[in-house]
């Protein structure tokens, strides 16, 4: 079931993703250390409760190895592609002009 709004998070990622109920900091303690880095390191909330779920299927998929770590640093890798992508365009919409940090073309700071 997706979680009220009750936080200030005020980007369009509602729009995109489907946020699960949970305990955050439970389900982050429980993630694996290299996923947790990836977490942290997220250039949005990447909501822990969520990567715990998609952690789940990754060990289903390939146990709990290294290779389904990987597996699912690169699936975090490519949705966080695609909120950058959502907001540089929602930008643009609004503001006619390109993202300056996309216009810049600089990475995420980590």
């Amino acid at each position: 079931m997706p979680e009220a709004r009750n936080d200030n998070e005020r980007t369009l990622r509602h729009e995109m993703w489907r946020r699960y109920t949970g305990d955050d900091w439970a389900a982050f303690d429980a993630l694996p250390a290299a996923i947790r880095k990836r977490v942290a390191e997220h250039a949005y909330d990447a909501w822990s409760v969520n990567v715990m779920i998609l952690w789940q299927h990754y060990k289903r998929l390939y146990g709990r190895t290294p290779r389904a770590e990987r597996a699912l640093i690169r699936y975090l890798d490519y949705c966080e592609r695609l909120e950058r992508a959502a907001f540089a365009s929602r930008y643009t919409e609004a503001y006619r002009a390109v993202l300056p940090h996309e216009a810049a073309c600089v990475a995420v700071l980590r």
